[in-house]
């Protein structure tokens, strides 16, 4: 007999082990330390920040279009797998009670970093407000309710096929949460408040019954879950190989011109693959872009020499380190095994290619120290980042890639 209790059962709890097994390696000994001197400088340049706020600054704003941004994004883990579209699409009446429950761990997952963000921003609601942290918790609750609306409002859309729904949808739920949340923070009427209220029942309501007679979108629900799941699997793979992890590549035929000049040998071969699993597998250029940027924009706010190369080096490092899969990236490809190239002209051709792509993040971020007129800071920036490289290619990646 079917028993959807320990189908949700069985399903959250496999989840759970294994996302608690690849976060062992994410959060490794090395790199907890990194995030963890990464939060402390932060913090103190956070708190800083806040000291110098005039007593006008508009934070109510700004809570609430940063807030408003963690209440509206709300979907709901449904642990589905791809066989389900078959398997469980005859028991799909019998499903409520599996779909609640994942509803419920969602809103206390989801709620944990609304109460991470609220925590984070309220000393600047406190630093320009005569009531300070007395609301907090008061605060959470009622944006914890909040939240519980958006996953409910959230889930009937997923009934519909069109993109389109749900993009009006995120759109009219961010201004109701952003007009909302600032409402609360200015500690508005309650009626005004209680008319808000309103308003969202409706809204909720108005889906509610134009999805009464409506199945569920299986392929749509599986899709969503693959992707959630396949975002946490790149991360997981930078670390460790994740054997579910299925390659995205796109084509970027724009970026062509970085690699066309590559010289058609065979001392070039492992070269021209690299360079285009680097420009096309999402995995790598989002990741070199993404640290390429936090980097820049944390040395153009530094103003502490010493620190901004330790900066730069740290970015450095953590982009050289989440690089190394690339190596790895054709291991499981036979036809890679069957080219008549020698093994030394792939260990040659990879460690050119990151040299290069360390070389080209050291030069930016030099520049962007350059622009502040630091120019003295900007050198030491510079050959600080040519001799990492140097030491990381030709030590550190030597003895890993054995």
């Amino acid at each position: 007999m079917f028993d959807e209790k320990k189908l949700w059962k069985d399903r959250a709890s496999h989840r759970l082990k294994e996302l608690s097994l690849y976060l062992r390696y994410i959060f490794n000994g090395h790199l907890l330390l990194v995030g963890l001197f990464l939060i402390g400088t932060a913090a103190y340049y956070y708190q800083n920040w806040i000291k110098i706020l005039s007593s006008d600054f508009p934070a109510e704003i700004m809570l609430a279009v940063i807030i408003g941004w963690f209440l509206t994004y709300s979907p709901v883990y449904n642990f589905l797998l791809e066989a389900d579209q078959v398997f469980l699409l005859p028991l799909e009446d019998r499903l409520k009670g599996y779909f609640l429950r994942s509803g419920v761990v969602s809103l206390v997952f989801q709620g944990y970093i609304v109460l991470m963000v609220l925590a984070l921003l309220m000393p600047i609601y406190a630093h320009v407000s005569e009531s300070g942290f007395r609301f907090f918790f008061l605060f959470f609750i009622v944006l914890l309710l909040v939240k519980a609306w958006n996953l409910a409002v959230s889930w009937k859309i997923s009934y519909y096929v069109h993109s389109s729904v749900s993009l009006s949808d995120m759109l009219v739920r961010y201004f109701i949460n952003v007009g909302f949340t600032f409402l609360l923070f200015k500690q508005a009427n309650i009626l005004i408040l209680f008319l808000l209220v309103i308003i969202m029942a409706f809204y909720y309501r108005s889906f509610y019954i134009r999805t009464a007679k409506m199945g569920l979108k299986w392929d749509l629900l599986i899709g969503q879950e693959e992707k959630r799941m396949s975002s946490f699997y790149r991360l997981a793979n930078l670390f460790t190989d994740v054997p579910k992890l299925k390659d995205t590549v796109k084509r970027r035929k724009w970026l062509d011109f970085l690699i066309n000049r590559i010289a058609f040998s065979e001392e070039k071969t492992y070269l021209y693959l690299f360079s285009r699993t680097f420009l096309r597998a999402s995995d790598y250029l989002g990741l070199y872009i993404r640290l390429t940027v936090i980097g820049a924009l944390a040395l153009y706010f530094l103003s502490f020499g010493l620190g901004q190369i330790f900066f730069a080096l740290l970015f450095l490092y953590l982009t050289a380190f989440q690089l190394l899969p690339l190596w790895n990236h054709h291991q499981n490809k036979l036809w890679v095994d069957l080219y008549p190239v020698a093994e030394k002209h792939k260990k040659a051709a990879f460690q050119l290619l990151l040299t290069f792509i360390i070389g080209l993040q050291t030069l930016i971020f030099a520049l962007i120290v350059l622009l502040k007129g630091e120019w003295m800071i900007s050198l030491f920036v510079l050959l600080a980042g040519l001799l990492f490289s140097f030491l990381f290619v030709k030590v550190y990646s030597t003895a890993r890639l054995k």
